[in-house]
């Protein structure tokens, strides 16, 4: 009996289950009273993933309106995470980044976060079951940037 072949939504709903459980782990993996919260951590990885930007173009990232973010940058800000400096095209805008010690503060997370999943990956998959792995991570790249518009992903 020949293996039956599963029908896009079956993958699309498979997919968004399994994705969505390990962020929701991986966000509250390190998550701490004195840390930040998802919703600021989302913030900085975007801060850190696109470099210094408008709050407009935080927003657009984030997929929020401006309006929802005000604080949430306030708060970032007034904790040493970010900083804002003059918009050097426009006078009338901010540009927000990474200051070096949030910058530092967040790589700490990242790393604690994904020794966490190299364990959990190194208890859990043989040598080829990780191979397997780097190759669905691919996939979900391309799925990923197919979403976004087409855009073709980085590299591996």
């Amino acid at each position: 009996m020949a293996p039956t072949i599963p029908d896009t939504a079956q993958c699309a709903s498979r997919l968004r289950s399994s994705v969505s459980l390990l962020s929701r782990q991986l966000r509250g993996g390190s998550a701490t009273p004195e840390g930040p919260s998802v919703a600021k951590l989302s913030v900085l990885g975007q801060l850190h993933r696109h470099g210094p930007c408008t709050p407009t173009a935080l927003a657009g990232f984030e997929r929020v309106k401006l309006q929802s973010l005000t604080r949430l940058l306030a708060e970032l800000e007034a904790e040493g995470w970010i900083g804002r400096a003059p918009h050097p095209a426009d006078g009338r805008q901010w540009l927000l980044s990474l200051t070096p010690e949030g910058m530092l503060r967040l790589k700490a997370i990242m790393r604690t976060r994904e020794a966490a999943l190299a364990e959990a990956i190194g208890a859990t998959l043989d040598e080829g079951q990780r191979a397997l792995l780097l190759e669905a991570c691919g996939l979900i790249d391309g799925i990923s940037a197919a979403l976004d518009g087409g855009a073709k992903p980085p590299g591996p």
